[in-house]
C-alpha cells in the first residue's frame, strides 16, 4: 500500500526535486502549486508515468481558506495523508530594514510563515485521527542565524523553526514526527539573480566549497518524512555545507 504526501511549493525548485524522489520511493504526491500551473501540469504527468498517482492542486497557501481546500482536496483524492512537506516560500530584493515597505513585510510573512500555518492547521486533524504521520518544514540558514539585508525573509523563517519544535512537543504524543530542512544557497531559481561568480563566492564560503543542490535538500526532507527518522523529531537540519557551525 502506498504512502500518500503533500507538497506544498512543489511545481519547481526544492519542491519539484522533492516530488520527483517521494515518486520514485513509492509515494502518491498531491503537488501544490499557486501559479505554475503548466510546470505541475508537465511534472504531474512526468510522475504518474512512475507508477504511482501525482495529483497537482492550486492553492495560494497564504490564503486560510485556499489552505484548508488544499488540504481536504489532496485528502480526497490520495485517501489520507502520511506526510505533510511545507515548502511554499518567496525572497524579497535584498535590502535594508528600513527599505522594506509593510506591504512588502505582509506579503513574504504571509507566504513563508501563516502559509506553513494554514496548511498545518487544516492538515493537522486527519494526522491526528490515524495517530501517525510526519511534517517536514522547509526552513532557511538565515532562519538559523539571521542574515544581512535579509530582515524579513529571516524572521519569517526563525519563525518556521519556532512552529516546528512547538508542533513537535504538541503532536509528540499522537506519534505525529515534526521536522525543519533549513538549506543554504542551493542552486534554484530563488538565487537566479546572482550571476555565476556570485554564487560561485558564495559556496567558497561553506566548508565544503560549494553550493548545494536542490536534489541534496530533497534527500533530507525525504529522509525525516521516512520510517528511517522514525526517532527524530523537533529538529533542524542544515542543509548548507557547513556554512552554519
Amino acid at each position: 500500500m502506498s504512502n500518500h504526501v503533500l507538497i506544498t511549493g512543489a511545481s519547481r525548485g526544492i519542491g519539484a526535486a522533492t516530488a520527483r524522489l517521494f515518486a520514485r520511493e513509492g509515494w502518491d504526491v498531491a503537488l501544490n502549486y499557486n501559479k505554475s500551473q503548466m510546470e505541475a501540469e508537465a511534472l504531474a504527468a512526468e510522475l504518474s508515468g512512475l507508477g504511482g498517482k501525482a495529483v497537482p492542486i492550486q492553492a495560494d497557501v497564504s490564503v486560510p481558506e485556499e489552505a484548508a481546500r488544499l488540504v481536504r482536496e489532496a485528502e480526497e483524492v490520495l485517501d489520507g495523508l502520511d506526510a505533510i512537506i511545507c515548502n511554499a516560500g518567496i525572497a524579497l530584493p535584498q535590502q535594508l530594514l528600513t527599505d522594506t515597505t509593510p506591504e512588502q513585510w505582509r506579503r513574504l510573512m504571509s507566504a513563508d510563515l501563516d502559509g506553513v500555518f494554514y496548511t498545518l492547521r487544516a492538515a493537522i486533524p486527519g494526522l491526528v485521527r490515524q495517530k501517525r504521520g510526519a511534517i517536514v518544514t522547509v526552513s532557511s540558514m538565515w532562519g538559523i542565524t539571521g542574515g544581512s539585508c535579509e530582515a524579513p525573509y529571516s524572521a519569517a523563517k526563525a519563525g518556521v523553526i519556532g512552529l516546528t519544535k512547538a508542533l513537535a512537543k504538541e503532536l509528540g504524543p499522537s506519534h505525529i514526527r515534526v521536522n525543519c530542512v533549513a538549506p543554504g544557497v542551493i542552486d534554484t531559481d530563488m538565487n537566479g539573480h546572482l550571476s555565476p561568480e556570485e554564487l560561485a563566492a558564495l559556496g567558497e564560503e561553506a566548508p565544503l566549497c560549494r553550493i548545494g543542490t536542490r536534489s541534496e535538500v530533497a534527500q533530507a526532507i525525504y529522509f525525516l518524512a521516512s520510517e528511517r527518522a522514525s526517532f527524530i523529531t523537533g529538529q533542524v537540519l542544515a542543509v548548507d555545507g557547513g556554512m552554519v557551525i
